[in-house]
């Protein structure tokens, strides 16, 4: 049963009527091809730690940069690239008990 107070409209509000006559189709088209266009949602909490999209892009590219930096110091070693498993020693870590 509907409310008495309620009353339905045909149309739509002032501020949604747009005149589709003065629309230009692909209007950014070219811009977003060039710039780019990913968006991504960061959740609340993580918002929460950066004033704005230029903090976020810092603290990625410094956390890129941290990445590769410290892939190059810890590259695996020739023994592992060729497939081969080193055979464990009496000294290893799994048989220390860590």
């Amino acid at each position: 049963m509907k409310a008495k107070g309620q009353v339905q409209r045909d149309e739509m509000r002032q501020e949604y009527d747009f005149d589709y006559s003065t629309a230009v189709r692909g209007k950014y088209y070219r811009r977003l091809l060039k710039e780019g266009a990913n968006v991504v949602v960061l959740e609340p909490d993580v918002a929460k730690a950066f004033r704005s999209s230029a903090a976020v892009n810092e603290a990625l590219r410094s956390l890129l940069k941290m990445s590769a930096a410290t892939q190059r110091l810890t590259g695996r070693s020739s023994e592992r690239r060729t497939g081969k498993v080193p055979s464990p020693d009496n000294n290893s870590a799994a048989q220390r008990g860590r």
